[in-house]
């Protein structure tokens, strides 16, 4: 079964190729030179500090299978233009009820990132947004209700 695309921004791309090539090397290491300090202080079924290297290296190697998988199936995102809503484009919506419109750049989900105004197209609104114009109404479904909104600006 492929896995779904993941969609990046260069710079995230970048940024995990390098937490990925960290892990490979400097981490894989470390936590190597844990275990054969861990084995060597004894009796491994009640060694504290070998379980928690074990842990770690579990950990760590999961991360790097994440991390492989995820730059594997990557798109990397073009900023662009559109007259419809799309990854990578910049939304001005008005949310019924709200005085001010809030402005939102439509992501892939590891770059999600409510603080920043990056909001994941796999999230209820984003979903809601694919496809919208400028002037058009949309209805997000929400864990709390439905909610209204309108599309001001595409960028």
């Amino acid at each position: 079964m492929p896995d779904a695309p993941e969609y990046l921004t260069q710079e995230k791309y970048n940024e995990l190729a390098k937490e990925l090539d960290t892990l490979r090397t400097v981490k894989r290491k470390e936590v190597a030179e844990s275990l054969e300090y861990a084995k060597s202080l004894g009796d491994l079924s009640e060694n504290a500090e070998y379980q928690e290297a074990r842990e770690l290296q579990a950990n760590i190697e999961d991360r790097i299978k994440k991390l492989e998988a995820m730059l594997q199936s990557a798109v990397i995102m073009k900023m662009h233009h559109t007259e419809s809503v799309n990854i990578g484009s910049t939304v001005t919506l008005t949310k019924e009820g709200a005085k001010e419109p809030v402005s939102y750049k439509i992501v892939g989900s590891e770059e999600a990132d409510l603080s920043k105004r990056k909001l994941s197209i796999n999230s209820p609104l984003g979903q809601a947004l694919v496809g919208k114009r400028k002037g058009e109404h949309l209805v997000a479904k929400t864990p709390g209700g439905n909610v209204n909104y309108q599309v001001i600006q595409i960028e």
